[in-house]
């Protein structure tokens, strides 16, 4: 909250999905006086998806109806935002050329980035709102020591969701509400059950949005009509070639099944050369490092750390924090060395940086 901000009468964006979390988050908001705008987001179309039941298109309607009933129920207006453009741009497009360069891109965080702290805060000033609030599971603190908003962890670590949102700055902090950051996902199902709300007890999708049925491949084929999936050698750690992998898009950092490679041990993916169009395999020893290097950094303070410092780090969203020490080689480069090895990072997800509860920023693995 902003010190010039009555929390009594500030003005609300408030992101509704048509699920649990952004549904508890509203009641919240509502409960503490604030005055609230609900809005959902058409982010892509049946068209626009590699998919032949229609049924995925009914789907997506039925979330922004969930979405306007609740709002309905709670007697606060709701809106819908066309942004097809820029999710086809910033995520769709984005996924399918990371895949093709060899990557394993993530676009939860590119829609966090450019829709949901991008589109819908651009949207807020539009509006002349003083807030745009989400579902999301972290929590957002004003350090008066230091004059700073400061983005933590959640307080149920199973769904604590800071790692998606290492790439917010200080004015999207100041001007944005996280009312699920102190509460566990049942106490949200609880609180929308007390409303009487239908979507109270609505399963959570664990597939990426535009990709329902996990066929990334498809969608890639679908979405980039030129892309090409060229067989291609699969190496061992020394270069000798040891079977043909079936495009690499198909593969990621870590992958054992589908290799289909005879061998005394199991084999996993270490790496991939989109230039060589070469997939790299290595036993289960070998997939272990201490080194991590991210570039594309942003630090949520606004300014960057000087010389090695001490951190704690995660390099997908499920892993615990791992101590590390970090150090900036570059303006835009950071290598981070684990005290313990780690399973090898995927290029194209992010490296997030933890002081205890505190996210201190990340960068995409390079």
């Amino acid at each position: 909250m902003t010190a010039s901000t009555n929390p009594d009468s500030a003005t609300v964006l408030m992101a509704m999905s048509g699920g649990v979390d952004s549904s508890a988050a509203a009641i919240l908001l509502q409960d503490a006086g604030r005055q609230l705008t609900g809005v959902t987001m058409k982010l892509f179309s049946y068209s626009m998806l590699a998919l032949a039941d229609p049924a995925t298109e009914s789907s997506v309607l039925d979330d922004i109806e969930d979405a306007h009933d609740v709002c309905r129920k709670l007697g606060i207006p709701h809106y819908t935002f066309n942004l097809t453009r820029q999710f086809e741009t910033n995520v769709m497009t984005s996924f399918c050329q990371g895949y093709l360069a060899g990557n394993t891109p993530n676009p939860c965080i590119d829609c966090n980035k450019h829709l949901k702290f991008g589109a819908l805060h651009q949207r807020r000033r539009e509006l002349g709102l003083d807030f745009v609030a989400t579902g999301h599971y972290a929590r957002i603190v004003f350090d008066e020591s230091t004059g700073l908003w400061q983005l933590h962890r959640a307080k149920d670590e199973a769904k604590d969701q800071s790692y998606m949102l290492y790439h917010l700055g200080q004015d999207q902090l100041a001007h944005t509400l996280l009312p699920l950051g102190e509460l566990t996902k049942d106490e949200a199902r609880a609180l929308a059950a007390s409303r009487s709300l239908p979507i109270a007890q609505k399963e959570e999708s664990q597939d990426i949005c535009f990709v329902p049925n996990g066929d990334h491949i498809a969608f890639i084929e679908h979405h980039e009509k030129t892309a090409v999936l060229r067989p291609g050698p699969i190496l061992d750690s020394t270069g000798r070639r040891c079977g043909t992998h079936q495009g690499l898009p198909r593969y990621t950092i870590g992958q054992r099944k589908g290799l289909r490679i005879p061998a005394s041990e199991p084999l996993y993916v270490l790496s991939k050369d989109a230039a060589a169009n070469a997939l790299v395999v290595g036993t289960a020893a070998e997939l272990l490092t201490c080194e991590v290097r991210a570039r594309s950094l942003n630090f949520i303070s606004g300014s960057s750390p000087h010389g090695p410092f001490r951190i704690r780090a995660k390099t997908h969203y499920r892993q615990d924090p791992q101590p590390a020490w970090a150090e900036l080689t570059a303006s835009d480069e950071l290598v981070l060395t684990f005290d313990s090895p780690q399973r090898k990072a995927a290029p194209g997800q992010a490296l997030v940086l933890y002081d205890e509860t505190l996210v201190l920023g990340g960068g995409t693995i390079a």
